[in-house]
């Protein structure tokens, strides 16, 4: 994937996709299913029943990108069975790959602006110099 900045989340969906779905079906099943934006920024990861093929939908601020990967051999690992519904942008590359280090906690969760600010903002007022 190029260029993507770092502090984008990945989120899976959890239910096997029809890989015939484009940019508008798919672009539903995360506004109405996810409960997400689409146009946010972040990914969103689609694996087939078969687990052989994947999609990842992305807004890239210009318009909807879409990813789309089939295996020769071997299968996906699936979304579905997976107990979280989100990971990095590492592990989804891993993920693409077939890796089967998914299954391991790979990385720290993801700290967001929001994270921060609530924890620099109190103790940042009572300090003095």
């Amino acid at each position: 994937m190029i260029g993507l900045p770092r502090g984008l989340s990945v989120y899976l969906f959890d239910e096997p996709v029809d890989m015939r779905k484009s940019f508008n079906t798919l672009s539903a099943l995360v506004e109405q299913q996810m409960k997400q934006v689409v146009t946010a920024g972040d990914l969103f990861l689609f694996v087939s029943r078969n687990r052989k093929r994947s999609k990842v939908l992305y807004f890239d601020g210009t318009g909807l990108c879409l990813f789309c990967k089939r295996l020769e051999k071997g299968q996906f690992h699936a979304p579905w069975k997976m107990r979280r519904k989100e990971m990095t942008l590492s592990e989804l590359a891993l993920f693409v790959e077939g890796s089967e280090a998914l299954f391991a906690s790979l990385s720290p969760p993801l700290l967001r602006h929001a994270d921060l600010a609530s924890k620099f903002s109190d103790t940042s007022s009572n300090k003095t110099c």
